[in-house]
This record gives structure tokens, C-alpha cells and sequence, in this order.
């Protein structure tokens, strides 16, 4: 029973984590996109089983898909996640640049 009990708090604690590492800091950060659904191929795929995501720099997301074809389902994903970012598409590459905080963020 108690090992139960453990096995279910540590899911719940890394469950958290996870939501904790998509809140908006005004840094970038690949969580912050790796969990949007593309469709892809007939099925919701998540973002990060199609495509590298880096952080070039601070406030820079550049997503790298494996499927080039793939990159106006992926920029349409994105906006349709509402990040607060708008996604800019660069030859093979999308690049989201992050805001940074303002007080008006902040209170979201």
C-alpha cells in the first residue's frame, strides 16, 4: 500500500514539474511549446515527437521540423495555441521570439 502511495505522490510532484517549467518567465524555453498538438498525418501529434526545438538565445525559440512540409501545420498550431508569441517562419525553421515580462504578464 505505502509503496503505492509513493509511487502515485512521486507522479503527482513530476506532474507539477512539468506544468511549472511552461509558465512564462520572459526567457525561453522549449517547454513552452514542446506540448502543442500539431495535426500531422491524420493524428494530433505533439510538437516535440516532430520537430527539434532550441534556445538559440534568452528570448529566441527556434523549432527545426523533421518533415519540412510539416511547417505550415506546425505555424498554424502555434497560433492556434494562443502563446502569446507570433511564429515567423524562416526558411526550413520557425522561429517564435519570447516577450518579455511586463507588469501586465506578470498578473496573468
Amino acid at each position: 500500500m505505502s509503496d503505492r502511495a509513493a509511487e502515485r505522490m512521486t507522479k503527482a510532484v513530476e506532474a507539477f514539474a512539468r506544468d511549472l517549467s511552461g509558465f512564462r518567465t520572459g526567457r525561453a524555453s522549449a517547454a513552452l511549446v514542446e506540448r502543442v498538438t500539431v495535426e500531422a498525418y491524420g493524428a494530433a501529434t505533439p510538437l516535440n515527437q516532430m520537430a527539434g526545438i532550441s534556445v538559440p538565445e534568452n528570448t529566441l525559440l527556434v523549432i527545426q521540423p523533421w518533415d519540412p512540409s510539416m511547417i505550415p501545420a506546425i505555424e498554424k498550431a502555434l497560433n492556434n495555441a494562443q502563446l502569446g508569441m507570433t511564429p515567423a517562419v524562416d526558411g526550413g525553421v520557425i522561429r517564435l521570439r519570447v516577450p518579455s515580462m511586463t507588469e501586465e504578464r506578470r498578473k496573468e
